[in-house]
């Protein structure tokens, strides 16, 4: 839907409240996955069987406004507020391991039994690149993206307040990611506000669909094999699997001139592009896939 990027409200969401009739689906392609990356010698396609949450929140600091001039006779809510910052940018929320990383993992000879941070460090080391990929895909995310205090340049802030985009798994309801915000920030010192709440949400990684894909690939790319995924991010699929329980919606969308390490550095970035053979390999996907389960 053409909103996807501002949440689907009038989109995905509007269509599935109001006409669950005319969007009612089994199976469910949708973007989110599917360009090749390299991993050793090997070529591999990515399916997204699962996509983050949403709890996005506000973090409030209180001071004693003053004129900036004399700093000193206020208290400056924005310097209230540099711990916070710190924090994010140096700790990392408790690990909250799901089945889809788990099994990524597992598919890329790296099993998790235990604490997940030898598993990263080891992914790390054999390729950096996807454990920056990787890693979100473990456990809570907190990017503080846009902060907000004075009016005036020459007034000190009695208020300071910063926005954080929090993604979070598949699953995980807001208790837990208060909790996991608490590991980083502590309890003392700011008020938290959570301005979105969107539980993320799966399907089962084994499916005819799945099943489909794997089919294709061995087909178009004999060499490369198919592993499941998880989207840090979010599209539309999740509205669908919120709205119908038994639709299996994965992310996939079959790219192989450009790999993921090429691609994903320009997604909301200048030139951000595909390779218009990719649009072709995409669509003979669906064209393939879709003729082959309506006629089985």
């Amino acid at each position: 839907m053409a909103d996807e990027e501002t949440g689907g409200g009038e989109g995905a969401v509007w269509l599935t409240e109001n006409h669950p009739e005319a969007v009612r689906c089994d199976l469910l392609l949708n973007e989110g996955a599917g360009t090749v990356f390299p991993f050793g010698d090997e070529r591999v396609y990515g399916v997204c069987v699962a996509e983050k949450g949403v709890f996005r929140f506000t973090v409030t600091t209180e001071g004693v406004a003053g004129h900036a001039s004399t700093p000193k006779m206020g208290v400056n809510a924005l310097l209230k507020m540099v711990p916070f910052l710190q924090a994010m940018g140096e700790r990392q929320p408790t690990y909250d391991v799901t089945e889809t990383p788990r099994a990524l993992l597992a598919e890329l000879g790296l099993p998790l039994d235990g604490d997940p941070a030898p598993v990263l460090a080891a992914l790390r080391e054999r390729d950096p690149i996807l454990a920056v990929i990787v890693e979100p895909m473990l456990g809570v995310t907190l990017a503080p993206t846009r902060i907000f205090a004075s009016e005036k340049i020459n007034v000190i802030p009695s208020r300071a307040r910063l926005a954080v985009d929090c993604r979070t798994p598949p699953g995980m309801e807001e208790d837990e990611v208060r909790a996991r915000i608490e590991d980083v920030l502590g309890t003392d010192g700011y008020e938290l506000e959570f301005t979105e709440r969107v539980v993320g949400n799966s399907s089962p990684p084994d499916s005819p669909l799945m099943d489909a894909l794997r089919r294709w690939i061995a087909r178009e790319d004999p060499e490369a094999r198919v592993v499941p995924t998880m989207l840090p991010a979010f599209t539309d699929s999740r509205t669908f699997r919120a709205a119908f329980p038994e639709c299996v919606a994965y992310g996939f969308f079959p790219q192989r001139e450009m790999n993921l390490y090429e691609s994903s550095p320009l997604v909301h970035s200048r030139d951000e592009r595909i390779a218009t053979a990719d649009l072709g390999f995409a669509a003979r996907c669906y064209r393939d896939v879709t003729k082959e389960l309506l006629d089985a």
